[in-house]
């Protein structure tokens, strides 16, 4: 039996591949519990596929190790530098999120950074094994040279001396081998500040199932739990990437190519969209203020989901998340005490969920706790979810709007436990006219996880000089692929390279397949994103990617599902893991899989 599992910050969801689903409550202080209670309700279970939440909340909360940072000497600060931009431009009241890395952990070696074009001073294995002696009481290494996604023969020096006291050592070059030091340098440190937590987490995960554990990667692959404990920052975006390759995959089957993923949990709400039946990659991620260097799809995330807490602000105007009930005490009308207003609670209210609905290991829901909280607060329940909606609303737009694509011609592919609650209000904000609920819609992201292939990703930088040489950009191509098809013989396994592409004197690239024209492949992506192109102007190439696929043996559409009947609005659909709202002006229609689709009413 394999199963595929979503750790999220409410419940933890659980699909196997005959069907059947196990929904319990999320035990934030020690994940795995919860998981292997879902777990021993399926009984025999051999391979587990699992989304984790671990990395992130680890990054989130700020629980991480304490990491020393090795590097070139006059770069011991680029940690805090960074790129000297503001998080917000017109707010000067905001502050960057502190580094990672305290001042005294900070390690220089080899000699200053000279002006531009000066040759670097050699780096002595004596000076490397004196700094190994004042390395301090620190849970794990991070080192990062300069230009080593070129040449790394330093940093494996430096780290094999490192390596021989114990401590993990995270290797930019062998975890993030490109350019731009600063995302490099974040991103490795952010690898070694994950390590402490997630290497013990992960660990404990080896003996939950017979056979094997594998963990979805934010680019929506699954890789050895062994690999993921090693390199955590590879899981930053776990659960969401199963969720919208799920997504793409039931739209796609029931004729929707292009899409935006819907993802409202119990404490965030996860959006991506899917062109082409396949979800935008993005190269570098924003992660609470730190920039990740590693694959991804482009998921945004944005604090609202059903646990959202709802208050009033100063100026008597309402906000709502990004604090959440959580799985403790949850929402009020889960009948556990909480003493605050939620947007579960606002549902509630307002009958969009059946109040003798019974949730996983919760019971019966008490509207009456929930009307009260609400009262105490000075809320209406209506005005609640109009500011949820509108927030998430604006997530779509950031996805869609601001990346050149009018989302009048997508569909929303609603799922999670609250997400077919508020799909056709976000879909009214944005002028989507067709919302789509895919069968076991509240748990789409564990059927994602279970469903996603095994990858083996690489990448690798182009000098400069070279990229804008067809001729070898094509031997790096073909190197690279030939590369990743050493991995594996299996018959099935693919293997997809794709370029970063920018025009000459840019600082940012897009993404483009290797296969056929790339470079009129890359006008039209940047005219789509940007609104123009510059054919004339010089194309370069500054890191080829190669990603080795193998299929999982489940596919999301193997899943058999029960059929879906037509309906029209207002009405409201209580299913096993989640409550479809279908308000006045939609009506729905039965689809491919099991699938639920909702068209807005056309008036004259």
């Amino acid at each position: 039996m394999r199963v595929g599992s979503d750790t999220g910050g409410t419940f933890t969801d659980l699909v196997a591949d005959d069907g059947r689903v196990v929904k319990v409550p999320s035990t934030p202080q020690d994940p795995s519990v919860g998981l292997r209670a879902g777990l021993a309700m399926f009984g025999g279970v051999e391979w587990l596929s699992h989304g984790t939440t671990i990395a992130t909340n680890t990054l989130l909360e700020r629980t991480g190790g304490r990491v020393a940072l090795v590097t070139n000497r006059g770069l011991e600060d680029l940690i805090e530098i960074a790129r000297q931009d503001r998080p917000h431009l017109y707010d000067p009241m905001a502050n960057r999120p502190l580094a990672l890395v305290n001042r005294e952990d900070r390690h220089g070696i080899g000699g200053r950074i000279g002006s531009l074009g000066e040759e670097l001073e050699p780096i002595s294995i004596d000076e490397v094994d004196a700094l190994v002696h004042r390395l301090g009481a620190v849970d794990a290494v991070a080192v990062c040279l300069l230009h080593s996604d070129l040449d790394d023969r330093h940093e494996r020096a430096v780290a094999a001396r490192i390596r021989r006291t114990g401590l993990p050592v995270t290797v930019s070059s062998e975890l993030c081998p490109e350019m731009r030091e600063y995302e490099r340098l974040s991103t490795a440190v952010i690898n070694a500040y994950l390590l402490l937590g997630c290497q013990a987490y992960l660990g404990s995960l080896a003996t939950v199932v017979s056979e094997e554990v594998r963990v979805l990667t934010s680019s929506g692959g699954l890789i050895p739990v062994e690999q993921a404990a090693e390199e955590p920052a590879r899981l930053l975006l776990s659960g969401p990437a199963g969720g919208a390759a799920a997504a793409a995959a039931i739209a796609a089957a029931n004729g929707f190519p292009d899409a935006v993923s819907f993802d409202m949990g119990g404490t965030s709400t996860d959006v991506c969209l899917i062109l082409d039946g396949l979800p935008a990659p993005a190269a570098v991620r924003d992660i609470s203020g730190y920039p990740v260097r590693l694959p991804s799809l482009a998921v945004h995330t944005v604090g609202a989901g059903g646990g959202s807490i709802a208050s009033l602000d100063q100026g008597g105007a309402i906000a709502v998340g990004p604090r959440s009930a959580g799985a403790v005490p949850g929402p009020a009308c889960y009948g556990c005490g909480a003493s605050f207003a939620t947007v579960t609670d606002a549902d509630v209210v307002l009958g969009r969920i059946p109040v003798d609905a019974e949730l996983p290991g919760l019971g019966v829901l008490d509207r009456d706790a929930a009307a009260a909280v609400l009262d105490r607060a000075g809320l209406d329940a209506i005005d609640v979810i109009t500011v949820v909606d509108a927030v998430m609303a604006e997530a779509v737009r950031a996805v869609t709007v601001a990346q050149g694509v009018d989302p009048r011609t997508l569909v929303l592919v609603a799922f999670g436990g609250a997400g077919p609650l508020h799909a056709c209000g976000v879909a009214d904000a944005v002028g989507i006219d067709t919302v789509l609920v895919p069968a076991r819609a509240g748990v789409l992201s564990a059927v994602g996880v279970l469903a996603a292939p095994m990858v083996v990703e690489g990448v690798r930088s182009v000098p400069a000089g070279l990229g804008d040489d067809q001729d070898s950009v094509a031997t790096i191509i073909d190197a690279m692929r030939e590369q990743a098809r050493s991995y594996s013989n299996h018959e099935h396994a693919t293997v997809e390279v794709r370029l970063d592409v920018r025009y000459s004197g840019q600082s940012h690239e897009l993404p483009v397949s290797a296969d056929g024209d790339w470079v009129s492949a890359f006008h039209a992506v940047h005219r789509r994103v940007n609104g123009f192109d510059r054919t004339e102007e010089r194309v370069e190439v500054v890191a080829v990617r190669a990603v080795r696929t193998l299929p999982s043996p489940v596919a999301v559409l193997d899943l058999d599902a029960p059929p879906r009947g037509s309906v029209t609005g207002p009405t409201v659909i209580a299913e096993p893991h989640c409550t479809i709202w279908v308000p006045s002006g939609w009506n729905g229609l039965p689809g491919v899989a099991g699938a639920l689709v909702l068209t807005r009413k056309m008036t004259s």
